[in-house]
């Protein structure tokens, strides 16, 4: 099942590489996105927790994280083989599988991301994991913007383009080294926050019981 389920989310996300689905991600609003994959990401919680019964949040964590990986690096893999040419589309599916990332993190450490302030810290935590610091609530609006926004900011994910034939290799490393600073970084910034909620209701448990 478990195998069943990697290789279907796979396909799902390789659809996602055509033309038309790559402009409909390009103008997907943030907020959408968000709202959009909190359903789905309650299902791949439920059903990881079902499988790992014993695994702790920061187990489960590094399986959705390395679950991700597999899918920065085949991105990378494909994208590095066109050189240049498939840069932005490189960018745009890995801001997109960033995102898919944090939501998974999030929802596994029961964070309600249907608030606006919850969203908005998940997407602080991306631009500061991207190195663009905390992004502003009024934007970017749409995914393809944040992707302008890395391809702009640079940085390792560049380097290999200028040899395509060696570069699927370089941008499937680099692409999955990303993901898992990013994923260590959700990691670290819900475990405060859990552990902050749990010391928050065990002070009102114990003044409701005074």
């Amino acid at each position: 099942m478990g195998i069943y389920d990697s290789v279907a989310e796979r396909l799902a996300f390789m659809k996602k590489m055509t033309p038309a689905e790559l402009k409909k991600l390009g103008s997907a609003r943030l907020s959408d996105i968000v709202l959009q994959e909190v359903a789905r990401s309650r299902v791949r919680i439920t059903t990881l927790e079902k499988r790992y019964p014993q695994a702790s949040p920061r187990e489960l964590s590094q399986r959705i994280v390395d679950e991700k990986k597999n899918l920065a690096s085949m991105v990378g893999g494909v994208s590095g083989v066109f050189g240049l040419v498939a840069l932005p589309a490189d960018m745009l599916f890995m801001a997109y599988l960033q995102i898919i990332l944090l939501t998974d993190v999030a929802t596994l450490y029961k964070v309600n991301l249907k608030t606006e302030r919850a969203r908005g810290e998940m997407l602080d935590l991306f631009g500061y994991a991207n190195g663009l610091g905390p992004l502003p609530r009024a934007g970017p609006k749409v995914l393809g913007k944040l992707a302008a926004m890395l391809l702009e900011k640079g940085g390792m994910h560049t380097l290999g383009r200028a040899m395509p034939l060696v570069a699927a290799p370089v941008t499937a490393y680099f692409n999955n080294q990303h993901i898992q600073m990013v994923g260590e970084q959700a990691v670290r910034f819900y475990e405060g926050f859990d552990k902050a909620h749990a010391k928050a209701r065990a002070q009102r448990k114990k003044a409701s019981g005074a």
